[in-house]
């Protein structure tokens, strides 16, 4: 089973867990099963089809311009992490 890191904005659903260990061979996969045992965290990762544009996900360090569709194996690491925007130009 792929272990996932929970943002600590998040662990309020997973009853503090930090990590989690669900099934799944995609990104799309390892959120539904994260839905089926800790509802309301597809609201928070999700934006109708894809990934909200709040979260990043890294796959075994890598993070991934595929979203949903990235491929997870049964030892990966899977992390959703809060988007980072802004800053200053010029």
């Amino acid at each position: 089973m792929a272990t996932v890191y929970i943002p600590a904005l998040m662990r309020e659903l997973t009853g503090g867990a930090a990590t989690v260990e669900v099934e799944g061979q995609t990104v799309r996969q390892i959120v539904n099963a994260l839905e089926s045992r800790y509802p309301g965290m597809r609201d928070r990762l999700v934006d109708g089809d894809l990934l909200s544009p709040r979260v990043n996900v890294a796959v075994d360090g890598y993070v991934t311009r595929i979203g949903l569709m990235e491929r997870v194996g049964p030892t990966s690491e899977v992390h959703f992490l809060p988007a980072i925007s802004g800053g200053r130009g010029g």
